[in-house]
């Protein structure tokens, strides 16, 4: 390679590349690889220095950079040299010298020992404070920013040093260096987002100063003539001009593309900063979509964009309710710049470039997903650009795609009379699309014209139906017809077009005329396809349901047995929407359905309605007795029991539904099940089905004139089988709520009266607290509350969580009493009363707006300071209650993270003092009795995540996670879980930790199980490889992990192991079909 002949070293340095390219990772420990970097590091190095020539220098930057990428910790002894050979080329006077020095530097910090790297970074901050040169400090300034990106959490202790002299070279005027600078800012923006903080008002405010920075060039001609937007021809005079104007050494577009960028960063790291963002960045963003050059309007949609998904995923906290009382949210805010936005969009929706009108609809579709019915205003204004690009020759298919999803986006979310005045000119490009040669595009236009046909005669507000939809008809139908015939088109297609189909008949079937019968027919062959069987089931439910009255008559003969046969299916998404589908037919077809289509009775259970539609059909030998002897003919003809535990409940309600639509046929059935519960004979699956049936039927019907009904159920407190008791006790509550004053008395008396029954008997007053109505119950309070307070100390868990049900439901009924008197109990010195009362306060929390509301969020916070409670089950109660208030309502706890989350994270720690060793045999076993406490506590984060994502310190955070990566089973589970949760969520605060994130993942995918294990063993270590696996492909949507060394590595070592490529290859196919399918439901 140093020889003097150019094709020798052009050969040689080709091969040395190949070599290095092709040696084991360095994770494999291969000697050869060691061996061979060792060898050639010096040669390279006094290359690098000493060379006259050029391009040898080059190509051994070149090959350094490599070697340092791939086997950079193989080097650490090198690395001193390495450095002291890079360092002088960063004044080379040949800039591509300096640029591939960059690149070698930029992987040598990631694999560098401390002192290395301090030499370095000491090395460039007194270089640039001495700045010789202009030039120099180019390059320095490019050097640091590269080192943030290859190793932003190693240079974060030094930006306070960094970003005052960034600042001040910002302020010459030198674009290339101003462009450099703010590439810097962006780098610590997104890899050292902890660091950086301090800093991120002066980013701000150099980014906004710089968008908007062309000093050659005027644009306030545009601004003022607001008529240049109707003539077309002025502005085609206007690009002319544009044209001619060449001005080739102006950078200054290089610097406001490091601007939008910048902006971009911080917009996407910093959601705490919303509301700020909304007052400065937004209007800055919108006053630039005129930007003129190209690349750079590209970047300023993609800032803006980041702003309003970053608006977008947190609606849970953006709801905030004491936010909303202030106006300022940054959904309000946003709500009023709309107008601003579509009044910049518009001029660019005619533009020539198809990059400029992609932007904007990208903007539009996001814009209505964070705001619907913001554009209600702006239609008028907004369909002709996009018809533009529907109808333009030039468009390309990406771009009438983009605009055909945008257009179903704005028809989703806004009232239907909004369009009506834009119909006529819609419908033919819309109905052309879905004619066109290209499947994405049609299906694309198939879902919009299924939109549109809801839009054309709005079925649910028939008084306001005043638009005459009949001229579009026969243009919706045909082209949606001659997709729905056709064998051969994509799977999509096929689907939307079943779907389109369906909605046409719903809401227009009435115009179809003599096509509807062929149309239905086409449904019922597609029915008989298992690919597109789901599909049509779902249309067939909307035609079924549709006000219409369609007349389904020439298939339902044929139908019904096909969709029965649906119910005994494997898969679950198909016998829901089956059973859907049957229950409308029957309720709205019910003269034309006969006995012989219903002959799948036994697999209806669960359809109440369905049963009482059935009844009230008067269909002969489908009466009360015979429908109830076909519901319950299973249970009293087997011996065994049924398979499916629930099977017993469902039943039991059908029943209860069919006696009640029949009430006179009640009491004779009550005394049969009693006689089968009191019958010696009878098995404990007809006692289970009779005592559920009974509770069921005396829910609703009271009982109490049953003389034997008490005695009978308590005697089936002592049976022998565990869910005939459980039965009996659901059945003893259920029946006290039909007549309180009757069974509530009893019921206490007996929890007092027979200690040995009293879990059974507190499980009935749980029924009774949960299901009676609240006057019913008020009389009743004080003393079932005395009685509950008398229990809450029992020493057996199950009784005192029984308990705390209790009187965290009871509390619901009078909160301003009996709140304040729960958090008396906090002071009691049993640790086992404290602990039911924190568990009550977990019972008194819905995820709906309640009375105890504004009550509790005063006082939870006494409830959570049992989170210090000397007692180990106190505290994991406390994080229980409070896991459920993060999940169930935030804005109880959003105030209190700041102190609760120190006492949360320290239950995280695994305890060695709670760790002991029990004797079975001759075997020892650990037993750890802090896993319970630590599983709680990491639910607990996994729940944040969700609901208060916004006030976690998410490096901290990060820590603990950490910490449980390399936990017992459960914790790594939940943390793996965690993990793919924040690659979405924050990407950046992951990325700079992703070194310690991998290592733990890959110990566990390369942990070997001993041979002679249990086969639990066996599934529990595969269940945690496909789970890490899950982590690492969210990890790798994270867009520069994969430059991560130790993921590179692990990557590598995925691919080379069999067993894990394939569970590797299977996550990643899931996940993809996953992402389809969220789309498709959404």
């Amino acid at each position: 390679m140093l020889a003097d002949k150019e094709q020798l070293r052009d050969i040689s340095s080709i091969g040395l590349k190949t070599v290095i390219g092709e040696l084991p990772p360095a994770s494999s420990g291969s000697a050869l690889a060691a061996s061979v970097c060792k060898k050639i590091t010096g040669r390279l190095t006094s290359a690098i220095a000493k060379q006259e020539d050029v391009s040898v220098q080059l190509e051994a930057l070149d090959i350094m950079a490599d070697m340092l990428c791939r086997q950079g910790g193989l080097l650490v002894n090198f690395h001193p040299s390495i450095l002291s050979c890079l360092l002088p080329q960063l004044t080379s006077p040949r800039l591509a010298v300096r640029k591939r020095t960059i690149i070698a530097l930029g992987h040598l910090v990631m694999s560098c020992g401390n002192l290395v790297f301090v030499d370095l970074i000491e090395h460039l901050l007194s270089e640039l404070s001495r700045n010789d040169s202009m030039s120099t400090t180019r390059t320095y300034i490019q050097c640091i920013a590269a080192i943030s990106r290859q190793a932003g959490h190693r240079i974060g202790e030094y930006l306070e040093k960094i970003i005052p002299l960034v600042v001040k070279f910002c302020n010459i005027d030198d674009d290339e260096l101003r462009e450099y600078c703010i590439q810097a800012f962006e780098s610590f923006v997104r890899r050292c987002p902890k660091e950086v903080y301090p800093h991120v008002g002066t980013v701000i405010s150099i980014c906004l100063k710089y968008l908007t920075y062309d000093p050659n060039y005027n644009y306030d001609d545009e601004d003022e003539d607001e008529n240049a937007m109707d003539a077309d021809g002025a502005d085609e005079d206007y690009q002319g001009s544009d044209d001619e104007y060449s001005d080739d050494d102006d950078m200054s577009w290089k610097v406001r593309r490091a601007a939008a960028k910048c902006l971009d960063a911080v917009v996407s790291t910093r959601h705490e900063m919303l509301p700020e963002f909304y007052r400065t960045v937004s209007p800055a963003l919108i006053a630039r979509f005129k930007e003129r050059e190209e690349n750079v309007k590209a970047d300023v949609f993609h800032a803006y964009l980041s702003l309003l998904k970053q608006t977008r995923p947190a609606q849970s906290w953006l709801c905030d309710p004491d936010a909303m009382e202030q106006g300022e949210t940054p959904l309000t805010m946003l709500q009023n710049q709309v107008p601003m936005i579509v009044k910049a969009l518009h001029k660019q929706m005619k533009e020539k470039s198809v990059k400029t009108r992609q932007c904007c609809f990208n903007m539009l579709t996001e814009l209505v997903n964070v705001l619907p019915g913001a554009l209600t205003q702006h239609i008028p204004v907004l369909v002709p650009g996009i018809i533009f690009s529907l109808n333009d020759k030039s468009s390309s298919s990406n771009l009438k795609i983009d605009a055909l999803s945008c257009l179903y986006v704005v028809l989703c979310n806004h009232q239907p009379q909004v369009f009506h005045p834009h119909v006529q000119a819609l419908v033919p490009p819309v109905v052309a699309c879905v004619g066109d040669p290209f499947y994405k595009i049609t299906s694309e236009a198939l879902l919009v014209s299924q939109q549109l046909v809801k839009v054309i005669r709005p079925l649910d507000q028939p008084e306001r139906d005043t638009f005459d939809a009949s001229p579009y008809i026969t243009d919706l139908f045909t082209c949606t017809i001659k997709r729905l015939k056709a064998a051969d088109i994509d799977q999509e297609v096929k689907e939307r077009a079943i779907s389109c189909m369906g909605q046409i008949i719903c809401n227009l079937g009435d115009s179809l005329g003599d096509d509807l019968p062929g149309t239905l027919h086409i449904f019922l062959e597609r029915l008989k396809n298992e690919i597109t069987r789901l599909t049509t089931v779902k249309a067939l439910t909307l035609i079924a349901g549709s006000t219409l009255k369609i007349d389904l008559r020439p298939i339902l003969d044929e139908a019904v047995p096909i969709l029965a046969s649906f119910l005994r299916k494997n898969q679950r998404a198909l016998k829901l929407s089956t059973l859907a589908a049957l229950d409308i037919l029957v309720k709205n077809y019910s003269d034309s359905v006969t006995p012989a289509m219903i002959d799948a009775g036994g697999a209806l259970s669960a359809m109440l309605e369905f049963f009482q539609a059935l009844v009230g059909t008067g269909t002969s030998s489908l009466g009360y007795m015979d429908l109830l002897r076909m519901l319950t003919g299973p249970v009293y003809a087997q011996s065994a029991a049924l398979t499916h535990k629930q099977s017993y409940y469902s039943i039991a309600k059908c029943v209860a539904a069919l006696t009640r639509a029949c009430p006179d046929e009640g009491p004779a059935v009550v005394g049969q099940f009693i006689q089968d519960v009191k019958n010696s004979r009878s098995t404990d699956s007809i006692r289970l089905l009779a005592l559920l049936s009974l509770g069921e039927v005396g829910h609703h019907v009271d009982l109490s004139g049953q003389p034997e009904l008490k005695t009978v159920i308590l005697d089936a407190f002592s049976s022998s089988s565990e869910e005939v008791k459980s039965a009996a006790s659901y059945a003893l509550g259920s029946i006290a709520v039909g007549n309180l004053p009757e069974y509530l008395p009893f019921v206490l008396g007996e929890i007092s009266g027979q200690p040995k029954r009293q879990y059974l008997l507190l499980h009935s007053l749980k029924e009774i607290i949960s299901s009676a109505s609240v006057t019913g119950l008020k009389p009743y309070v004080e003393g079932v509350w005395t009685l509950l307070l008398k229990h809450c100390e029992c020493a057996e868990e199950g009784t005192r969580n029984v308990v705390a049900e209790c009187l965290g439901k009871l509390t619901l009924i009078d909160p301003e009493t009996l709140l304040p008197r729960l958090k008396g109990y906090l002071l009691s010195g049993s640790s086992y009363a404290r602990s039911s009362v924190v568990t009550a306060v977990k019972f008194t929390i819905s995820d709906h707006p309640q009375t105890i509301d504004p009550l509790l969020k005063n006082c939870i916070g006494d409830f959570l300071k049992t989170l210090e409670d000397p007692d180990l089950n106190v505290r994991r109660v406390a994080l229980v209650t409070f896991n459920s208030a993060a999940h169930n309502k935030p804005s109880l706890i959003r105030d209190l993270l700041d102190t609760v989350l120190p006492h949360l994270y320290n239950e995280t720690k695994v305890r060695k003092e709670l760790i002991r060793e029990v004797e079975m045999g001759p075997f020892k076993h650990t037993v750890d009795d802090g896993l319970d406490i630590r599983k709680a506590a990491f639910e607990c984060m996994y729940t944040l995540l969700d609901s208060c994502l916004d006030r976690l310190d998410i490096f901290e955070f990060l820590n603990h996670v950490e910490d449980g990566l390399k936990d017992h089973y459960d914790i790594k589970m939940l943390t793996f879980l965690m993990l793919a949760r924040l690659s979405t969520l924050c990407p950046s605060a992951v990325l700079q930790r992703l070194d310690r994130l991998v290592e733990p993942l890959r110990a566990t995918c390369t942990t070997k199980v001993k041979a002679n294990s249990v086969k639990q063993e066996f599934e529990k270590q595969d269940e945690l490889k496909r789970s890490a696996m899950r982590a690492v492909v969210a990890l790798l949507t994270i867009p520069e992990a994969e430059k991560s060394p130790l993921m590179s590595e692990f990557q590598s070592q995925i691919s080379s192991n069999p067993e894990l490529a394939a569970i590797f290859e299977n996550i990643q196919r899931d996940s993809s079909s996953a992402n389809m399918e969220s789309m498709d439901t959404s």
